[in-house]
């Protein structure tokens, strides 16, 4: 699968691309250098973390987040809802971490491998 290959995500008609395994394990290998810089806990998923969690995407595209053992759901899980409501990919869940990437429209810093 190319990244020529994409498909719907929302209602808003934005799309990203499907991940080949190689690419996957790029964005697993430079997510190995970057600290959680959010914390899921007790209070789950609410609009305005979405809110930060998008925003810090825009601007670092590559992120990582703790979850506390205290959050409401299981990590994979919340991984797949964050994914889906910031429209970004979910790389992996490791223990307690979930790292997510959504690469910039213009100026992105990370180029991914074909």
């Amino acid at each position: 699968q190319s990244l020529k290959q994409q498909f719907p995500i929302d209602s808003k008609k934005e799309r990203i691309f499907i991940m080949t395994s190689k690419q996957r394990a790029y964005l697993r290998g430079l997510a190995n250098t970057i600290d959680p810089i959010f914390q899921i806990g007790k209070n789950g998923l609410t609009d305005v973390l979405i809110q930060q969690l998008d925003d810090a995407l825009e601007a670092r595209e590559l992120i990582k987040i703790t979850v506390l053992e205290t959050a409401p759901e299981n990590v994979k899980d919340l991984g797949n809802k964050i994914s889906e409501r910031t429209n970004s990919i979910f790389v992996q869940a490791v223990g307690n971490k979930i790292t997510l990437f959504r690469q910039k429209k213009k100026n992105s810093k990370i180029n991914l491998p074909n």
